[in-house]
């Protein structure tokens, strides 16, 4: 799971600094900044004016004639390809669980529904002293999920505090009653925004 987030950050940030760089670039050849803030762009530097194009027709065709043109282009994007059904795989991969086995092994005909869990576990979650509110889903395969909950605690609570009564509160009942000791956990503490209080 760790690892799906940090590829899809780089992916996301590499793909948001590239749109973010074409957009620019052609935002100020279409506006003519160069000219309007009197400045002189590099030489080569694609888009300066507003009837200027990003590739010229020589540009396009420059190696097209040359043996190794076509089987380059092609073997480039067929790593486009796989990376992206890699990605959409890993994706796919990390779907909700629709019912859960219960019990450590599973006894047979009792199943229970991962969306009733996580909001059964959010509500428990939200009675704990000092959280003003709570929420949870669950990711991952039925025969291994993991628990994602996400605190809001009141200002000036002790997330210590709050950490071993949910330990020893919510998730301690959820994998009782489900008899599944084994259910990761990640939890994520947030402070709920409060106005400054002036002593005088």
């Amino acid at each position: 799971m760790k690892t799906h987030s940090a590829v899809n950050r780089v992916l996301l940030a590499l793909t948001g600094l590239v749109l973010l760089g074409a957009g620019l670039l052609v935002l100020t050849g279409g506006l003519d900044l160069y000219r309007r803030l009197d400045l002189t762009p590099p030489d080569g530097w694609p888009y300066t004016t507003p009837g200027s194009v990003l590739l010229t027709d020589a540009q396009r065709t420059r190696w097209t004639g040359e043996g190794w043109w076509w089987p380059t282009v092609i073997a480039a994007l067929a790593v486009l390809f796989l990376l992206a059904l890699w990605w959409l795989l890993a994706q796919l991969r990390q779907r909700r669980p629709g019912r859960l086995p219960v019990g450590t092994p599973p006894v047979a005909g009792v199943r229970l529904h991962g969306h009733a869990l996580a909001q059964a576990l959010a509500e428990d979650c939200a009675r704990l002293p000092g959280v003003k509110s709570a929420g949870a889903r669950l990711a991952g395969p039925a025969g291994n999920p993991r628990a994602h909950i996400t605190l809001t605690l009141d200002p000036h609570t002790s997330p210590h505090a709050v950490t071993a009564a949910l330990a020893d509160g919510p998730l301690h009942r959820a994998r009782r009653s489900t008899g599944r000791q084994d259910l990761t956990t990640r939890a994520v503490l947030r402070v709920a925004s409060h106005r400054p209080h002036r002593a005088d």
